[in-house]
C-alpha cells in the first residue's frame, strides 16, 4: 500500500477539535474549526499565512483558550490537564523560546530531570544531530540546529501525542530528510504526531491524515487521496485556499 493511500482508522482520535471559535479583537482567527488527528498516525496541517493554524495549536497545547468550542488531547481538556497530561504531549513550536545563554546539552539535561521517565538525552542528542554542535552557545546556532535543538527538547518526555510547527523549517535537504524519519520513526512506534506545514512535498511525504485549513475554518480533510481525488495537492490546495481571499 503506498503513502498516499494507506488506511486510517476512523474510530480513535488522540486529538479533536470541534467548532472553535477564537478572536483577537476584530481578528477571527477561528471561525467554527473542527478538525481531528487520528490516533498513531500523522496527520498534517496546511494552510496559508492567517489561517488559524497557529492559534489552533495553541488551543490545542493549552497555551491559548478558544472563545467557545470543545478542544479533547487524550480525552483531556488542555486547558484544565494537570501535569501527568502535560507531560504525555510534546510541543515543538517554531516561535522558540529557547534561551540563548545556554549550551544545547545543558538544556537537554534540564529539560530532562522535569520527566519522571524521560527519554535518554545522549541518544536523543546523537539522533538529531545536536552532538555536532553541543559545544555552541544557543543564541550562535544557526536556523537548522535550533530546529534541531527545538525538536529533541519536545521528545525528551517520550510523548504520546507530538505538535510540531514547521519542524524541517531551515534543514538543508540531508536534514530534512533525517527529521521526516524521525517523525515515521515516532509515528511507527505509536505517538500520535500533528505537524504544521507549508511544504506540500512535506505533506505529501509525511501525512497519513490530512487537514486543510483557510480563514480560520476546516476546508478539507482527510487521507490524501481522499483530499485530491487524483489531483496534485498544490492544485488543491490552491482552489480551496483562494476562496474568499482579496
Amino acid at each position: 500500500m503506498t503513502e498516499a493511500t494507506r488506511e486510517v482508522p476512523r474510530d480513535t482520535s488522540a486529538v479533536t477539535l470541534v467548532d472553535l471559535h477564537r478572536s483577537y479583537g476584530a481578528v477571527r482567527a477561528l471561525d467554527g474549526l473542527s478538525w481531528r488527528a487520528p490516533a498513531g498516525r500523522i496527520t498534517a496541517v496546511l494552510g496559508p499565512n492567517g489561517a488559524g493554524k497557529t492559534t489552533a495549536i495553541e488551543c490545542a497545547v493549552g497555551l491559548g483558550r478558544p472563545d467557545r468550542g470543545e478542544v479533547r488531547v487524550a480525552g483531556v481538556d488542555p486547558a484544565t490537564a494537570d501535569a501527568d497530561h502535560r507531560a504525555r504531549v510534546g510541543v515543538m513550536l517554531q516561535s522558540g523560546g529557547l534561551p540563548g545563554g545556554s549550551k544545547p546539552m545543558r538544556l537537554l539535561e534540564h529539560l530532562s530531570r522535569l520527566y519522571a521517565a524521560p527519554a535518554e538525552v545522549a541518544e536523543t542528542a546523537r539522533r538529531l544531530g545536536v552532538v555536532d554542535f553541543a559545544g555552541t552557545t544557543i543564541r550562535r546556532l544557526s536556523g537548522g540546529q535550533k530546529q534541531r535543538l527545538a525538536l529533541a527538547a519536545a521528545l525528551l518526555g517520550r510523548p504520546e501525542v507530538l505538535f510540531l510547527d514547521e519542524p524541517a523549517a531551515g534543514l538543508d535537504p540531508h536534514g530534512r530528510l533525517e527529521v521526516w524519519d524521525i517523525i515515521r520513526s515516532l509515528r511507527d512506534a505509536g505517538t500520535t504526531v500533528v505537524v504544521t506545514t507549508h511544504s506540500f512535498e512535506e505533506a505529501e511525504r509525511l501525512a497519513d491524515h490530512l487537514v486543510i485549513m483557510n480563514s480560520g475554518r476546516t476546508v478539507a480533510e482527510g487521507t490524501l487521496a481522499e483530499v485530491t481525488r487524483g489531483r496534485p495537492l498544490e492544485e488543491v490546495y490552491f482552489e480551496l485556499t483562494t476562496r474568499g481571499r482579496a
